[in-house]
């Protein structure tokens, strides 16, 4: 049963993935042409917009090899170990990264909010960054308590 249930969680890891690729390859270059005709005094806001979308799915990606390691990890019953700790620290880095670099791109949804006359266009800019301090504060949480648990179990065998 915990086989099925690890495998359900790759493939939706693996699924994760997969639109934000789609959304690299083809709106990002969109967005970095939005954004050089929405500030056309700025001749490098174009790459500017491209790297930071660009730098934000590196993180992204590591972050998803991370939960597969850490599904690895559970498969092979060593899920309250040491490694698994290394595991949700490192996705929480990330998910910090990602909230940084796209509050970074903030200024610029309200400028299209601006041109467009759509307030609502900030609130859709917020989702990605709220979205991944959220994640960053729940593997910060598991964290605390997956080392909680191991310094328990640790105690326990040292009794024992």
């Amino acid at each position: 049963m915990k086989l099925v249930s690890t495998l359900f969680l790759k493939i939706a890891v693996i699924l994760l993935g997969l639109p934000v690729l789609a959304l690299c390859i083809f709106l990002v270059p969109e967005l970095a042409n939005v954004a050089a005709k929405l500030l056309p005094q700025f001749a490098l806001m174009k790459y500017l917009v491209s790297i930071v979308f660009y730098a934000s799915a590196i993180p992204f990606f590591f972050a998803l090899y991370q939960a597969f390691k850490l599904l690895r990890y559970i498969d092979k019953n060593e899920a309250f170990s040491q490694i698994s700790v290394n595991a949700l620290k490192k996705i929480k880095y990330c998910a910090i990264t990602i909230s940084g670099l796209h509050l970074l791109v903030l200024p610029l949804f309200y400028l299209f909010a601006e041109m467009d006359d759509a307030p609502g266009v900030i609130f859709v800019g917020l989702v990605v960054p709220f979205a991944s301090m959220v994640i960053a504060v729940f593997a910060a949480v598991l964290q605390k308590l997956l080392k909680e648990a191991i310094d328990i179990k640790s105690e326990n065998d040292l009794t024992v």
